[in-house]
C-alpha cells in the first residue's frame, strides 16, 4: 500500500471512530511496539476529548511466527473500570493477543471494549475476535512498515510492503 492508501485509509477509520466512542470520553491504549506510527497518525484525527496510555503484551518478540507464550512487559491500568476503552495495535494476526487484552480489560471492569487496528491478516482460521475498526486486509503474508517490523526493522516506513516466500 501506497503512503497516500494508508493515509486515506486512516482517515476513513478516524471518522468510524468518531461516530461510534466521539461522545463518550474513551481511554485509548496503544499497544506498544509496533503501532507507535500508526497512534501517531490516527490521534490527531480524533478531535474528540480522550484519554491516552499504552500497554505491551507480546508474543512475537522479534520473531517473524508468534509465540505461544504471552508476556505483559505494561499491563492496563486502573483507569479502564467503567470506561470505553479503544485498542490500537499494528495488526491482527490470529487475533489471540488482542482477545488477551480484551479479556483482561472487560475482566478490569471496563464498560465497552473497542479495537483498531492498521492490518487484518486474513487467514482460513476461526479468530477468536474480528477488529472494531480495520484499515486494510491483507493476505496470510508477513507485512512490515507503517509500524510493523520485518526482523526487527523497517518500522519506520510510510508504506505497507510483505515479504516474499522465502524472505
Amino acid at each position: 500500500m501506497t503512503a497516500d492508501d494508508v493515509n486515506a485509509s486512516i482517515g476513513k477509520m478516524a471518522a468510524a471512530i468518531k461516530d461510534a466512542a466521539k461522545n463518550d470520553f474513551p481511554l485509548v491504549l496503544s499497544v506498544m511496539g509496533g503501532v507507535a506510527l500508526f497512534t501517531g497518525m490516527l490521534l490527531p484525527q480524533l478531535d474528540f476529548p480522550l484519554e491516552f496510555d499504552y500497554i505491551h503484551l507480546t508474543r512475537y518478540r522479534d520473531a517473524i511466527k508468534g509465540g505461544s507464550e504471552m508476556q505483559w512487559r505494561v499491563a492496563p491500568a486502573e483507569s479502564v473500570k467503567d470506561r470505553v476503552v479503544l485498542v490500537l495495535d499494528d495488526i491482527l494476526d490470529e487475533g489471540e493477543t488482542m482477545a488477551a487484552i480484551r479479556d483482561r480489560i472487560m475482566a478490569m471492569g471496563a464498560k465497552q471494549f473497542l479495537s483498531a487496528v492498521l492490518c487484518e491478516k486474513i487467514i482460513p482460521k476461526t479468530k477468536p475476535l474480528r477488529p472494531d475498526f480495520c484499515g486494510f486486509e491483507v493476505l496470510d503474508r508477513y507485512v512490515f512498515g507503517c509500524g510493523m517490523d520485518a526482523k526487527g526493522y523497517w518500522r519506520n516506513l510510510p508504506t505497507i510492503h510483505a515479504l516474499t516466500d522465502g524472505a
